[in-house]
């Protein structure tokens, strides 16, 4: 059998290893944002891996050629991946090597574990499998994913089991987002079990760090992830407006902003 993986060049193996660690499959966008590439390079190196079979394109994406499973797109990964990456790495500068850290599930929580792929000696419990992909065995990092029961939507572990392996560990910061944050209730979160699993790992952690970009900000959502007081930190890429900046002032929640100048994403910018 003609076998072509000696003919793939170093940036076509970076970018099947991407892919294989977003899941097997991403909008082009998103691959050019964790590659640190322009649009046009990743598609350049699509066309060629796809020509050797090792990827399937499709309009602005790109998936990995497995015959047995169908590919699997992780829409909220594809949405706001400049704004996400700022988050990520303006999360970065918390974090230093040799730190017990516990990553959640989640779209902007992929993007941090690709940004802590620059530190090393870390010791991570996760219950995402993204996460895993990203820091299993790099720079000297330990990994442990916590177990139970698997949603594939989430690509991730949630329930009794999981809680309580979580609670088995001692964590310098607890990273992890959200999906909304309003000034009356704090930081929520949409999937109860996920709600209920941040609130475990912010109980163990010296330092709770909440990732989430703008359009976050003034959303409800049916699950109060844990105490607004419990949060240390919030990573964005936009300044909240004023009544938001209150209540994180109130809650001593030190605010990290990416882009100070830049103004928060609004539902008539970009499709959700």
């Amino acid at each position: 059998m003609n076998d072509t993986s000696d003919k793939i060049p170093h940036r076509g193996r970076e970018l099947l290893e991407v892919l294989a660690r977003l899941g097997g499959s991403a909008r082009n966008a998103q691959i050019a944002q964790v590659m640190g590439v322009s649009e046009e390079t990743v598609r350049r190196l699509v066309k060629n891996l796809a020509e050797a079979g090792k990827v399937h394109r499709v309009h602005g994406g790109t998936y990995l050629s497995v015959e047995q499973d169908a590919p699997m797109y992780s829409g909220a990964l594809e949405q706001n991946a400049a704004e996400k990456t700022q988050v990520a790495r303006t999360s970065l500068s918390l974090i230093q090597d040799g730190m017990t850290l516990f990553v959640n599930v989640g779209s902007t929580t992929t993007y941090v574990a690709e940004q802590l792929r620059e530190r090393a000696q870390l010791t991570v419990v996760t219950n995402s499998i993204s996460v895993v992909g990203a820091l299993a065995e790099h720079n000297g990092s330990r990994v442990f994913l916590a177990g139970g029961e698997v949603m594939r939507a989430e690509r991730g572990s949630f329930g009794h089991n999981t809680e309580a392996f979580v609670r088995q560990f001692a964590y310098d910061a607890a990273i992890f987002g959200c999906d909304g944050i309003c000034p009356d209730l704090g930081v929520l979160i949409a999937n109860p079990a996920e709600a209920d699993l941040s609130r475990v790992a912010v109980d163990q952690s010296a330092r709770a760090i909440v990732v989430s970009d703008s359009r976050k900000f003034n959303k409800r959502a049916a699950c109060v992830a844990c105490a607004p007081e419990k949060i240390t930190d919030l990573v964005t890429e936009a300044a909240p407006d004023a009544r938001l900046q209150q209540a994180l002032a109130n809650w001593q929640v030190r605010v990290h902003v990416a882009d100070p100048d830049a103004r928060p994403i609004t539902n008539d910018d970009k499709t959700i």
